[in-house]
């Protein structure tokens, strides 16, 4: 019996703390979707990709966007909102990814229209199973609009 073709799933993670994005990317991984996680480290760099500016001329729409709330230069409340505010951008799901647990920070999330919001867990092990659940859910259960810009099918 041959085992059915991975599909393939494109996400924007905007984080600054490099051990998160390790372990994201470990944690993806284990998943059995092929994931690409292209990683920016602040909320103006995560625009520039989304809008192919500058030296992201040549990137490609991703099927979601993950941000940590806590960045330099523009923080993720605030990209979310430019996010939602663009209606180019506005149909990319956003998870908000963060290891804030103030209700303030969810109740401002949700009213910027985030799609979901993660605490990061602490452990590892704890780590590797919000992923592979944020995996499951996102990539099988719901169906996302499909990418429309150039290089993506």
């Amino acid at each position: 019996m041959t085992q059915p073709s991975l599909k393939s799933i494109r996400i924007l993670m905007a984080e600054d703390n490099d051990m998160d994005v390790f372990l994201v990317r470990e944690a993806f991984k284990q998943g059995r979707l092929s994931v690409h996680l292209d990683v920016v480290e602040n909320g103006l760099d995560a625009l520039a990709y989304l809008r192919c500016e500058g030296e992201y001329q040549a990137a490609q729409r991703p099927d979601l966007v993950m941000l940590d709330i806590n960045m330099p230069r523009m923080d993720g409340l605030s990209t979310l909102r430019t996010i939602r505010a663009d209606p180019a951008l506005r149909g990319i799901p956003v998870v908000m990814l963060t290891t804030s647990d103030a209700e303030t920070d969810v109740l401002k999330s949700y009213d910027s229209f985030a799609n979901a919001y993660i605490v990061k867990p602490i452990s590892m092990e704890s780590f590797f199973v919000v992923v592979k659940t944020f995996e499951d859910f996102w990539f099988s259960v719901v169906r996302l609009p499909r990418t429309e810009q150039s290089g993506r099918s």
